[in-house]
């Protein structure tokens, strides 16, 4: 795909997701709505987010150092706020992913495959949780909410988790690689993809690490869902934490999905369109949507700092990311 291909992509999905949310809300409605959100419930939104981010960090650092790179909180800290100020200007949060693996690769030089497949492994155990938490939030649901549109959503993310997981993790599927193999070379990405896969096949022996980041990953997911529904309950919206759990881990994984510049439309759009369907108004539906953009906004405001201040000294930037 060329990048014009993209670019004509990325405008033909955020002008038919804009269209949709026009078609739902009235503008002068939502605004009322926004002006009497309730500051206190944005607020513990808010925290939610950022108390987690050193909590993430911690679990990448404990896969950085299964492969012999140790940095400190500090330093993991400071590049994931960065990697969420990344990703306001870059499609997605993988984004935001790909500035972190270059920025560790400059402090750990040659451990670029190594520095990717701990930060892909972290997105697939984080894609893991995601599920198990949405398959528990649907189970939550059945008899209290008609969300049986999203199940197909759900499984096929299912299916595809499964899918890595059996080919990153199970030797028997190295003979179904190996079949591959030929056609990587002559596309010359053989060497990298092996190192990569090899990253992460690493861990394979490791089942206690692997343990302890998927169970942390998915405490953080309840926390961070609990933060959507904060930002329901500042705008009004009347429904228990139970359906954000069907709809928090569908709008985590719609977001992976390179649609458009931080997922701007779409991610309101999905907010409208879930919420709808268990009865919330459009405009209740898309304030709380946009509250939740906010969130995501000032989540990046401290790695908007920390570039700053390193851009305007140079001296200070070079002993931060060698502390």
């Amino acid at each position: 795909m060329t990048r014009r291909t993209r670019r004509l992509g990325t405008i033909v999905l955020t002008a038919a997701a804009v269209a949709y949310i026009v078609s739902k809300i009235d503008l002068g409605t939502t605004v009322d709505i926004l002006r009497s959100a309730d500051p206190a419930w944005f607020v513990f939104a808010v925290t939610t987010m950022v108390a987690t981010v050193p909590i993430l960090a911690a679990r990448w650092g404990w896969l950085l150092r299964a492969h012999g790179i140790d940095e400190r909180l500090r330093w993991l800290t400071r590049a994931y706020f960065v990697s969420y100020t990344a990703g306001q200007v870059l499609p997605t949060s993988l984004g935001g992913d790909a500035v972190r693996v270059m920025d560790t690769v400059r402090r750990h030089p040659g451990r670029t495959a190594v520095v990717t497949g701990t930060v892909l492994l972290e997105r697939g155990l984080g894609g893991a949780a995601t599920v198990l938490l949405g398959a528990v939030g649907f189970l939550l649901a059945i008899g209290r909410y008609d969300v049986s549109a999203y199940i197909w959503i759900e499984g096929l993310f299912v299916f595809g988790t499964l899918v890595l997981a059996f080919l990153f993790f199970a030797r028997s599927a190295r003979p179904l690689l190996r079949r591959v193999q030929p056609l990587l070379e002559r596309a010359r990405i053989a060497t990298p993809l092996r190192a990569f896969y090899e990253g992460v096949h690493h861990y394979r022996g490791h089942p206690r690490l692997l343990a302890a980041v998927f169970g942390t990953t998915l405490a953080v997911q309840v926390v961070r869902i609990l933060g959507i529904w904060a930002a329901g309950k500042a705008v009004g919206i009347d429904l228990g934490p139970v359906i954000y759990f069907v709809f928090g881990p569908l709008l985590f994984l719609v977001m992976l999905v390179p649609f458009t510049l931080n997922g701007i439309a779409v991610r309101e759009a999905f907010f409208v369109s879930f919420l709808g369907s268990v009865g919330v108004g459009a405009d209740e539906a898309f304030a709380a949507g946009f509250l939740y953009f906010l969130v995501t906004v000032l989540l990046a405001l401290p790695g908007a700092a920390i570039l700053l201040w390193g851009s305007a000294r140079p001296s200070a930037r070079a002993r931060v990311e060698h502390g």
